[in-house]
């Protein structure tokens, strides 16, 4: 006893004493710079309440009172900009840059009074305003998409966007659809495809073409040929300056835009939606992020603008930053370009796909080519997922710094903000990228007709597997499905969702409207949900045989299958596709009296079983399909990349095929589940 009293109390060596001071000094400094950790908003184990009716809300609502704006004074998307002019200080709004160049801005007041000038100039030229009127936009984005579509608001007309990837015909089934008047187009060349559906005959409620770019007298002279007046966006603004009309705002009410969806048959559908189911979508997202200043939105904030304008998600990401009277900086219009635009604009806000994610993964993982690079990988994620787990959310530690610096550097080194939809994202990407890019990464999900978003993960929450709870916006009930077995009583079913995010309709289509909205106004999603214990929810499957590819891409399989059947030597296919993988790939079994023929042709001889595990014939199908597809109008994500050829006809024995000849989808993915992930494997994303 006595020994331990010296030793506790005799004067310590001065080495051992300045030691035991730095170490002191360590960590007192590590104690007081240590990030606070985020609380979460809720009990993460109880993050949605049960409600009359089997419906659930979000536990960030007190009462069942459904969210519809969040500023007293911004209930509309007109009203939205113009607190953003208020509370901005009148600071910058829109940035845009030349390559190599810094940003150039424009203030909120200079795009406040562009959006007058257009809207007066467009009114001028014969417009009403009203929300009977609509206003096609046909543009990449860039600030005067903005300009326009607020030019809309601010005289309460409608803003329809027309984008590329519908294709030539879905251009001329919208304009003509929702009988519009003006298009507001980006080049030149967007304009020679309305040009030329006029020349054809196809759209004849064309009368003005306004264009941002400059462009020749022969397109104006072709455009007077045909009734078309062409007119530079710079002339129409100018025609407003001189003719100024005062803003007649728009009520939350009243319709703000008519989005329509690529659909997976037929023509696309217009989902109309109010100003009231945008305002209200976007005053979901500020209210999950009001609990901490580390996440909240302020005006000090940037967000980069690269995913197309034409889609809800970035538009409610662009009122949510309006809102709070941030800045947007516009990528150069090239992808390829989008590092080198994020390094320049150092954004704080980044909405995603997980395709993006994906590759971000993917890179990282590659730099990683020796066994210690791995290691240290491993490890400094292993320690970045133990702070995620207390709350901490950081990209200062010395993880940060020795491991993933590099990569936070490629979008600018300022992000704190992520959010990721439009399709699914893996649960161990999701958890990979939390740790390496040391910001807020939420997920959500939604569809066009809900505004967007239904759902959103919440604050604090760094688990995986769902997409967090019903929005502050809406409610969420599971319908039974009973020919799939998902019950609600098993907390399964189709995902319904009611709230004044929910839009108004399909514009003229009554039919396809009480579809998608049933006689007590819920929303059915056709995607079958599941709750979890801690009240989130997981998307596990589809009602109908449709699905998303990992780019956010809808797709119908049995409409490809009806077109590769038409190939000779096919007597069966199944298309298959995943949410996390990029392309589809395709299950054949041949025709075992044409194939040795077809066969023949190649130069190839053999057994039936010889000739469907040759490479020549699996090519020569393959090729036969694809070519089928082009011509049948297939866009190239509705084609197969890859096929797996099989001996054995499909059929009600073999348990493949229902009593009616119908492929039975589930158990043939079941049974080609080795084959399937093979081909994965093998084919390049």
């Amino acid at each position: 006893m006595i020994w331990i009293l010296q030793v506790l109390f005799s004067p310590l060596p001065t080495p051992a004493l300045i030691s035991l001071i730095a170490v002191g000094a360590v960590i007192f400094l590590w104690v007081i710079t240590r990030p606070k950790p985020l609380l979460p908003p809720v009990d993460l184990n109880k993050q949605s309440i049960g409600i009359e009716g089997g419906a659930r809300r979000g536990a960030l609502l007190t009462d069942n009172n459904l969210l519809s704006y969040y500023f007293e004074d911004a209930k509309t998307l007109y009203e939205v900009f113009q607190r953003g002019v208020s509370i901005s200080g009148n600071g910058d709004c829109l940035g845009y840059r030349k390559p190599k160049q810094p940003y150039q801005w424009l203030t909120y007041k200079q795009v406040s009074d562009r959006t007058k000038y257009l809207g007066s100039g467009l009114l001028q030229k014969g417009c009403q305003a009203s929300s009977k009127q609509f206003i096609g936009i046909f543009a990449q984005n860039r600030p005067e998409w903005i300009i326009s579509e607020y030019a809309c608001y601010t005289y309460s007309m409608v803003a329809v966007p027309l984008y590329d990837t519908l294709g030539p015909e879905a251009i001329v089934y919208i304009v003509n659809k929702a009988d519009i008047s003006v298009v507001i187009c980006d080049t030149p060349a967007r304009a020679e495809v309305l040009l030329k559906n006029c020349e054809d005959k196809k759209i004849s409620c064309l009368k003005i073409i306004v264009l941002m770019d400059l462009f020749d007298k022969e397109l104006k002279d072709r455009g007077t040929k045909v009734g078309i007046e062409i007119l530079s966006l710079q002339e129409v603004e100018e025609l407003g300056r001189n003719n100024i009309k005062e803003p007649v705002p728009p009520k939350p009410e009243d319709l703000s835009v008519v989005c329509f969806t690529s659909g997976t048959t037929g023509n696309p559908k217009g989902a109309m939606l109010t100003h009231q189911n945008v305002v209200s979508n976007a005053a979901a997202f500020l209210r999950c992020t009001e609990i901490h200043n580390t996440i909240e939105c302020t005006s000090s904030d940037v967000a980069i603008s690269y995913l197309p304008l034409a889609h809800m998600f970035e538009r409610v990401v662009q009122a949510v930053v309006y809102s709070c009277g941030a800045k947007v900086g516009f990528f150069q219009g090239d992808i390829k370009l989008l590092t080198d635009d994020m390094k320049t604009l150092k954004p704080t806000v980044f909405p995603v796909v997980p395709r993006l994610l994906n590759r971000v993964y993917d890179k990282i993982q590659s730099g990683a080519n020796t066994p210690v690079k791995r290691c240290l990988l491993k490890f400094a994620v292993f320690m970045k997922m133990a702070e995620i787990k207390q709350g901490i959310i950081r990209n200062d530690s010395i993880w940060d710094k020795l491991v993933f610096k590099k990569v936070q550097d490629t979008m600018g080194g300022r992000v704190r903000i992520m959010v990721t939809g439009a399709a699914p994202i893996s649960p161990s990407v999701l958890s990979f990228l939390r740790a390496a890019l040391g910001c807020q990464i939420f997920e959500g999900y939604g569809q066009t007709e809900c505004s967007a978003g239904c759902t959103f993960s919440m604050p604090g929450d760094w688990t995986t597997g769902h997409v967090g709870a019903p929005l502050a916006c809406n409610i969420i009930k599971l319908d039974d499905v009973e020919e799939m077995s998902y019950f609600s009583s098993n907390n399964e079913g189709e995902v319904c969702i009611k709230g004044p995010n929910v839009f108004k309709g399909y514009l003229k289509d009554p039919e396809k409207t009480a579809e998608a909205i049933d006689k007590d106004g819920w929303l059915h999603t056709g995607d079958i949900g599941k709750w979890l214990p801690n009240g989130t929810l997981k998307i596990i499957d589809r009602k109908k045989n449709i699905f998303k590819l990992a780019q956010g891409e809808y797709i119908a399989p049995e409409k490809i299958e009806n077109v590769y059947i038409r190939s000779t030597p096919v007597a069966q296919v199944f298309v298959h596709g995943e949410s996390l993988r990029s392309f589809l790939i395709g299950i054949v079994v041949p025709d075992a009296e044409i194939l040795p023929g077809f066969a023949a042709t190649l130069g190839v001889k053999g057994s039936f079983e010889e000739l469907c595990k040759n490479p020549a014939v699996k090519k020569a199908i393959l090729d036969d399909m694809i070519k089928l597809g082009r011509e049948a109008g297939l866009k190239s994500f509705e084609q197969v990349k890859d096929l797996y050829i099989h001996t054995e006809l499909f059929s009600v024995e073999n348990g493949l095929l229902t009593p009616t000849l119908k492929a039975k989808r589930g158990d043939l993915v079941k049974y080609f589940q080795k084959e399937i992930e093979a081909l994965y494997s093998s084919s390049q994303e």
